[in-house]
């Protein structure tokens, strides 16, 4: 499994076969509030970079290592271009000095206008920092002469203030990369009403391991794989040839039809219940084909579930 702070050369060695030009993109996309600003930060190593790619691939306009001065200068560019900057991430960390008070200045500035802002903390082990960084080869930037951890150290001391204004704090040890999108996809806001049940369909390799986040995890390596067809193997779930081979299959029209009756009588009393999201995990061996077709599938059957709105985030696509 590809870890954050892995080498390019082992990243590489797991790569899908490259995907034609006319693929659908990498994440699809739940329909994201109109007005929307990130603000990530937190120890260097615990996968910010990631977290940014994440945010970029659902559309943000994406800016890292902003210094803290010009934060007031790209919150008036939104103002002024709404629509061009209405989804924004930043990262903001210890390389241009401590963001806590640009935070600040931030979360009172965008609480007179109403646009939410979510400030996503992100940190790891001593153990698992350390690592990354002899993995990639570069260089802590509170790194002294005592070394990678008591750069760590520092860093932590200097940013305890910005930890207490997170909305919220993931430790990222032990995460893969696909695991951390897991993380931060539930941070993504939808149109909808705001009692809404969030539905997130999440399609996974068992090769991978099972989504953390699941509440509901189903099979489907029952199906026959689209990976043992030459012509079908280098392309994804989200591609024509891909779906019809997949839902050609009875099974795969069966299977469907009883997770949609299932969801639709379990929705209403997990709601009832006062729940606000529900994850489900489709999982096939390497999570790019069978599982994928069958998630887009299954969202679209759910797209008039009352007081629901469906997501979909294919967790292996890029891998």
């Amino acid at each position: 499994m590809a870890r954050m702070g892995e080498s390019a050369a082992t990243a590489d060695s797991t790569r899908r076969p490259t995907v034609p030009a006319a693929a659908a993109p990498s994440m699809i996309a739940p329909h994201v509030s109109s007005a929307h600003v990130v603000i990530i930060t937190g120890l260097s190593g615990a996968g910010k970079s990631q977290a940014s790619k994440l945010f970029e691939d659902l559309g943000y306009y994406c800016v890292d290592n902003l210094p803290p001065e010009l934060l007031d200068r790209l919150l008036a560019l939104r103002r002024d271009d709404p629509q061009r900057y209405a989804r924004v991430a930043l990262v903001l960390d210890i390389r241009a000095g401590d963001p806590a008070s640009a935070i600040e200045q931030a979360r009172r500035t965008l609480a007179s206008s109403g646009v939410r802002l979510d400030v996503l903390y992100l940190e790891a082990s001593d153990g698992t920092i350390v690592s990354r960084f002899s993995e990639t080869r570069h260089r802590h930037p509170l790194e002294t002469r005592s070394g990678v951890q008591a750069g760590i150290q520092e860093e932590r001391r200097r940013l305890d203030r910005t930890r207490d204004l997170a909305t919220a704090v993931l430790d990222t040890s032990g995460l893969s990369i696909g695991q951390l999108k897991e993380r931060l996809f539930s941070f993504v806001p939808r149109d909808g009403a705001a009692d809404a049940l969030l539905i997130d369909i999440v399609t996974f390799g068992f090769k991978y391991g099972i989504p953390l986040e699941a509440d509901l995890v189903f099979d489907v390596r029952f199906l026959t794989n689209p990976y043992y067809v030459p012509d079908l193997k280098p392309l994804s779930g989200l591609q024509a040839p891909v779906r019809e081979y997949v839902l050609a299959q009875p099974a795969a029209g069966r299977f469907l039809d009883l997770v949609a009756e299932l969801l639709r009588l379990t929705v209403p009393a997990y709601q009832a219940e006062g729940k606000a999201r529900l994850t489900v995990a489709l999982g096939c061996t390497g999570g790019y084909h069978r599982s994928i077709a069958l998630a887009e599938e299954l969202a679209g059957r759910l797209g008039d579930l009352p007081d629901a709105s469906v997501a979909v985030f294919h967790r292996e696509l890029e891998r």
